[in-house]
């Protein structure tokens, strides 16, 4: 890895790569998450075929309808997405712009505190919402595009370094295998988060996320749970994205909406292994479980 000098940011350095926030600490929008205040991110899908919602939050009022109502359960952060992540239609550059651009303008006016993130893997993307007021590009590609760092680095945004498995965006898992997939994602994910703090990433904007079902069957997301605290010995804040995954339904023999109670079990579980922030889809039910684990210490 060739790293860069240090280039100034707002206290006038910034450390190099390889030098992780303390204790996992993460800064977003002027707000600080550390020790046991953890990070709570609301979905919200501008598309026409999430698994999850099918489309509920596609039109621009609904999706900040839904915007409102996570804000009022207490959301930190709300995750915008504009591209289906498995398999669909093919959705270009243009056309993701459309989806993601108005709905982050408009909520920037509208709730000016909260943090907001949109998951994109396309570096022209991340750049159209940066300007338009996003604060964290979640790229859950694995760096599928490399420019996309150098936006965040460019606009001072944070950045998630997720693991795949190797594989394109939109692609599903098919009969992969692993020494160790444990070893595999904190190898994959702190090469990526080493690489972005060398291009200007602010370190404290870095999360990294085992990204779970990406590239992993249910074994695999499996032992990432039991297992995470090893990728938040590693100092970088770590995100989950476990709501309402495959690996739950098929440990519980549950379909899509049948998921909550096991999804509220995964996200205590990587609470108490250290995670920082938890994608969910029901806020509310988030917020609540991950209070009293903060509250158990």
């Amino acid at each position: 890895m060739v790293t860069e000098p240090a280039v100034p940011d707002e206290a006038g350095t910034r450390p190099l790569a390889g030098t992780q926030p303390a204790a996992g600490t993460l800064r977003l929008r002027g707000q600080t998450f550390a020790g046991r205040r953890y990070a709570v991110m609301g979905v919200i899908n501008r598309t026409p075929d999430s698994f999850y919602d099918r489309g509920a939050t596609y039109a621009l009022e609904a999706a900040l309808a839904s915007a409102d109502h996570a804000v009022a359960a207490g959301v930190d952060i709300i995750d915008v997405g504009g591209v289906k992540a498995g398999y669909g239609a093919h959705v270009d550059e243009a056309e993701e712009i459309r989806r993601t651009v108005p709905f982050v303008r408009e909520l920037r006016d509208r709730h000016p505190g909260v943090v907001i993130s949109v998951d994109t893997w396309r570096a022209e993307v991340g750049r159209a919402v940066a300007e338009a007021g996003a604060d964290m590009i979640n790229d859950t590609w694995a760096g599928a595009d490399p420019d996309l760092a150098r936006v965040a680095a460019e606009y001072g945004t944070g950045l998630v370094c997720s693991h795949s498995g190797g594989l394109a965006p939109r692609t599903d898992p098919h009969r992969l295998r692993y020494d160790d997939v444990v070893a595999d994602v904190v190898s994959g994910v702190c090469a990526l988060a080493e690489r972005a703090v060398s291009v200007g990433v602010r370190p404290d904007g870095v999360m990294i996320d085992p990204t779970h079902d990406f590239g992993k069957n249910t074994y695999h997301s499996l032992e990432l749970t039991r297992r995470l605290g090893e990728l938040s010995a590693t100092g970088w804040p770590v995100l989950v994205a476990v709501s309402n995954k495959d690996f739950v339904g098929e440990t519980l023999q549950a379909g899509v909406t049948e998921r909550g109670d096991g999804t509220l079990a995964a996200l205590a579980v990587s609470a108490r292994e250290g995670a920082r922030v938890f994608r969910v889809h029901d806020v509310a039910a988030a917020r609540a479980a991950l209070d009293v684990v903060a509250a158990v210490g």
